[in-house]
């Protein structure tokens, strides 16, 4: 498995299972029932973020999205966000893009890593990010409305890269 750029030809590939992962209702707060067109710009990061993917034999089972937190005083934080196709899970992609990710952010010189809302019923994502160093720092009550546990909280999470 490898991580590269994520390129305009690999946005249909992502694309596939960013769909799947938003209908799901489990782990993010974006839209639901977008078309191609209208959820690329919520994936594909422009500079001075990126977007890559992880790809295994050819195909594109993850992609992750990273870039500053915040413009302006807030930039020195990195954020960042993950998926990996349903139907490769548990193979590595996740871990694999999350440092990436970290490694990314130390490389571009960021002091830290702020994840804004990370579903606390995500355990498999929560577990994952507290193994590669991140803290909750706090838990919003009921923030998320999730398919199938209904109001759940959001975690705050961060990871100092001093």
């Amino acid at each position: 498995m490898q991580i590269r750029t994520a390129t305009a030809d690999d946005w249909p590939a992502i694309y596939a299972f960013y769909r799947e992962i938003m209908a799901d209702g489990q782990s993010y707060a974006f839209p639901e029932d977008q078309s191609m067109d209208e959820a690329e710009p919520w994936w594909m990061e422009c500079l001075p973020g990126q977007s890559v993917v992880a790809v295994d034999g050819g195909r594109i089972i993850g992609s992750a999205k990273m870039g500053p937190n915040r413009p302006g005083r807030g930039a020195h934080l990195a954020t960042a966000s993950f998926l990996v196709d349903p139907g490769y899970r548990n193979l590595g992609a996740g871990r694999l893009l999350g440092e990436h990710v970290i490694a990314w952010a130390r490389e571009q010189q960021y002091r830290g890593i702020q994840f804004n809302a990370v579903v606390e019923t995500n355990y498999a994502a929560v577990h994952l990010w507290q193994s590669l160093g991140f803290r909750i720092l706090g838990t919003v009550p009921g923030a998320y409305n999730h398919r199938v546990h209904g109001m759940v909280g959001l975690h705050f999470m961060f990871k100092e890269l001093g």
